[in-house]
């Protein structure tokens, strides 16, 4: 199970009422820290733990605030600073050296949830999210502090934090639904690709119409398999919204194929298996030209981090995918991602 917060909120809905909840949330760091703002985890009163806001630094102590709010009805503030030789920081031994401030409140259907409910289900529908957590330090009932969320909001900040005129503190981050992934072939080596994908909380889809590929006994941690003939793929979500596609069936008619409903998707990031000679012939079967293309096709796919084996392939492809959908991809790597002609 990964730290996304898909699946920690799914930990949570199915003993949200069976127990009490604390939603921790990193709101701000200055220096170094393991996770930044807007990072989150939930904790009950089994002692249970669901995500991670350091490298196991901060848990324990965390669990033990979390009992507070519960005890006295109310949420918290805490602060651990590595800069500040006096606080508790140094005493855990946190590694990091800066500053990182928690804000725990408790979750329960007095306060409506936090509005976990619908964060849930939108992100279960794949729609992006700004989620307001506001703090009022002079309200001593937990059930009057109440979370919100908004969408299609016009705003570029990821986090935001800012204190109102009555004192109280509101933390507005985006919260973006997990990457969905779509492998255009079923073959052996899409095994690793498809566990790793599960390994970061990505959701998977796999396509391929011959009956001996992407079987699900091979492939138990994909989300969906789609045996549908690559070109009868033009009006399928599953495809069309998906943010990676990678195309790897090791047959040459079949990557055509794959290649022409794949241009027309939504997807940010399009990789093609395979040598530059086998794409041309490729884009010679599908019968249109790289500059004819409405995307950029990646070949070969996935950075240069060397080794031949599947495992070794598949980290260079998701590692490459990775770094561009979330913005992290260098200028002069974009620039290197040349269309091939």
């Amino acid at each position: 199970m990964s730290n996304r917060l898909e699946h920690l909120l799914e930990q949570w809905f199915d003993n949200k009422d069976s127990c009490d909840w604390v939603l921790a949330t990193i709101i701000e760091t200055k220096g170094s820290a393991y996770r930044k703002a807007g990072a989150r985890m939930l904790i009950n009163s089994h002692g249970q733990i669901h995500g991670l806001l350091s490298g196991g630094c901060l848990e324990s102590d965390l669990l033990r605030q979390a009992q507070k709010c519960w005890m006295f009805s109310k949420d918290n503030i805490i602060v651990y600073d590595m800069q500040d030789e006096t606080d508790i920081a140094w005493q855990l031994g946190i590694g990091c050296g800066g500053m990182v401030k928690v804000l725990l409140q408790s979750v329960n259907s007095s306060n409506n949830y936090l509005d976990l409910l619908k964060l849930r289900d939108n992100l279960n529908e794949r729609v992006t999210c700004y989620y307001q957590q506001t703090y009022q330090p002079n309200i001593q009932e937990v059930n009057k502090s109440r979370n919100t969320i908004k969408i299609n909001v016009d705003n570029s900040e990821s986090h935001n934090l800012h204190e109102k005129n009555n004192g109280s503190l509101v933390f507005t981050s985006k919260i973006k639904p997990q990457p969905a992934i779509a492998i255009m072939g079923g073959g052996t080596d899409a095994i690793p690709l498809v566990n790793m994908a599960y390994t970061l909380g990505w959701h998977i889809r796999l396509f391929d119409p011959r009956v001996n590929y992407a079987r699900p006994v091979y492939f138990k941690n994909a989300n969906e398999i789609i045996k549908k003939p690559f070109n009868e793929l033009h009006d399928c979500d599953l495809l069309n919204n998906a943010d990676v596609i990678i195309i790897m069936s090791h047959n040459i008619h079949l990557d055509a194929e794959a290649i022409l409903v794949a241009d027309n998707s939504n997807a940010q990031y399009l990789g093609l298996l395979g040598p530059k000679h086998r794409t041309k012939k490729v884009l010679e079967r599908a019968k249109v030209g790289y500059k004819k293309l409405n995307k950029q096709l990646l070949n070969p796919v996935g950075l240069d981090l060397g080794g031949e084996l599947p495992e070794s392939i598949a980290l260079s492809i998701l590692s490459e995918a990775h770094s561009l959908i979330e913005g992290k991809m260098r200028s002069n790597q974009l620039s290197q991602l040349q269309q091939v002609g």
